[in-house]
């Protein structure tokens, strides 16, 4: 399997640009009025009239940009426009229509078939089941038709009514403007404050349930990280082998991602030990490379241990040097396949302490094809004998050991295109049980958990400082007191 490349890992941080809701927005109205208004390029006024009433639309955008309108707040969204046209009366048909054709055309058909069709081998016809996951989903990516509509329809008509006045030395109604702007940064406070108020509880503590450990309990920590593996579908997909790993070792029935639940995000917050507000990472769009915070990889390095990750491109922008990348850009059929391969040599060349493995095919079959099908049950299936093979020939080569293995999602993906960011149902739970010989056996935890309390676990295991910022509690239930004196 081929490394990601400089101009993969471009392409990736590009297309962030127009996959996150909140960049999509500016850039989709922006390249809207430009192509409505092709005709008036060759006008010297047009584009002074053009900046002037962009300038005046800026504030709006912050305020869609700022805040997250989750779920059912984005149904709110139109109250903003419907006050619109009941104070300013003015709106273009033409440009609305123009809007939402563009709208539908990039993402049922540029985003929903024709990308994924050269990126990962879906069929020429998915936009025939794509156009009804667009209108079912609820994430926080531009793929959100019922948040991006109300959005992009009252920035442009906002933008056109201002345009138009310019062009024609109409005088603004600055009250009006001023007072509309207030009253929607007004609303957007008051829906967050007393609406969006489910967001997991976080543990404001650094980690301190257990003294980090002097000495190592195992000699290797392996995860397994299935992208998207949503938890109800995973308990009845056909899995014999990860129900036997968690049979025979200790599951957590109750362990939550973080917000928001996008794949760097999440990723990061299981490497640190602590959430996005911390360590820096907001959406898998990272406008500044790197974390604020010290991962698992530096805590082993203390230590004199060694720690790999095997992931997509954009988990660079997190993790820097200490990720080995893998292209995205595969028939999905293969990808997983190659992933672990690649995954082999990696074990073979650099022997890491702690290794961690992103398999992505099941989390792009979500997106690609929604997970309430049948398709997506048959991709965990899949993953399930991939994971078979790999643990084989890892105990076939003497790697576990004294090793702990850890299966887990980082996310769940919700109905529609597989959606995930908001925590939606059937994103906030994820998959995540441990098995080894230091872990105990037939055990079920059921109290709440959170994803940040991954990297303690594992430096606790592997004899290492916590992460500098870490505070999600070390999962002791799992580990076994006998072995808490660990090995040299």
């Amino acid at each position: 399997m081929k490394q990601a490349s400089k101009f993969e890992k471009t392409a990736a941080r590009c297309w962030n640009l127009l996959n996150e809701g909140k960049p999509f927005t500016p850039i989709f109205i922006f390249g809207t009025m430009l192509l409505f208004h092709l005709s008036s390029w060759g006008e010297g006024d047009f584009w002074l009239s053009f900046l002037l009433s962009f300038i005046l639309i800026v504030p709006m955008m912050a305020i869609y940009y700022l805040f997250d309108f989750p779920l059912l707040l984005r149904n709110y969204l139109w109250i903003p426009f419907v006050a619109y046209l009941m104070l300013f009366n003015e709106f273009e048909l033409t440009l609305l229509l123009l809007a939402l054709g563009l709208y539908f055309f990039f993402t049922v058909y540029f985003w929903g078939t024709f990308y994924y069709h050269l990126r990962i081998g879906t069929s020429w016809w998915n936009f025939t089941r794509f156009w009804k996951l667009v209108l079912k989903n609820s994430d926080s990516t531009s793929g959100n038709a019922q948040e991006q509509m109300p959005k992009f329809l009252l920035l442009l008509s906002l933008w056109q009514m201002y345009l138009e006045k310019f062009s024609a030395g109409i005088d603004i109604h600055w009250p009006n403007y001023f007072f509309f702007l207030l009253g929607v940064l007004v609303f957007s406070l008051v829906l967050h404050r007393n609406l969006f108020d489910w967001k997991p509880k976080e543990y404001t503590s650094l980690t301190d349930n257990v003294p980090p450990n002097s000495k190592a309990v195992n000699e290797r920590v392996i995860t397994i990280v299935i992208d998207g593996m949503r938890k109800d579908r995973f308990q009845i997909a056909d899995t014999p082998f990860l129900d036997k790993l968690r049979k025979n070792g200790t599951e957590y029935t109750q362990m939550e991602t973080v917000y928001p639940a996008r794949t760097v995000v999440c990723f990061t917050s299981m490497m640190t030990g602590t959430y996005p507000h911390e360590h820096g990472i907001k959406s898998n769009m990272v406008w500044k490379l790197g974390t604020k915070v010290e991962t698992v990889f530096d805590s082993l390095r203390k230590v004199g241990k060694k720690g790999r990750m095997l992931a997509v491109a954009h988990l660079v922008d997190s993790m820097g040097d200490d990720v080995d990348t893998f292209t995205a850009v595969m028939d999905n059929s293969k990808v997983d396949y190659e992933i672990l391969e690649r995954a082999k040599k990696i074990m073979k060349e650099k022997n890491p302490d702690f290794f961690k493995v992103q398999l992505i095919s099941t989390d792009q079959t979500g997106h690609s094809r929604g997970v309430l099908y049948d398709e997506y049950l048959e991709k965990i299936a899949e993953a399930d004998r991939l994971i078979e093979n790999f643990v084989g020939w890892l105990e076939q080569e003497g790697y576990m050991k004294n090793t702990t293995l850890i299966i887990c999602a980082d996310h769940g993906q919700a109905d529609g295109i597989g959606g995930h960011g908001h925590l939606d149902e059937g994103e906030r739970f994820v998959p995540f049980f441990m098995h080894g010989p230091a872990i105990e056996k037939g055990k079920m935890v059921e109290e709440h958990h959170s994803l940040v309390s991954l990297a303690p676990t594992i430096c606790y295991l592997l004899g290492a400082p916590y992460p500098g910022h870490s505070r999600g509690p070390v999962l002791l239930d799992a580990i076994k007191q006998m072995e808490n004196e660990g090995v040299s």
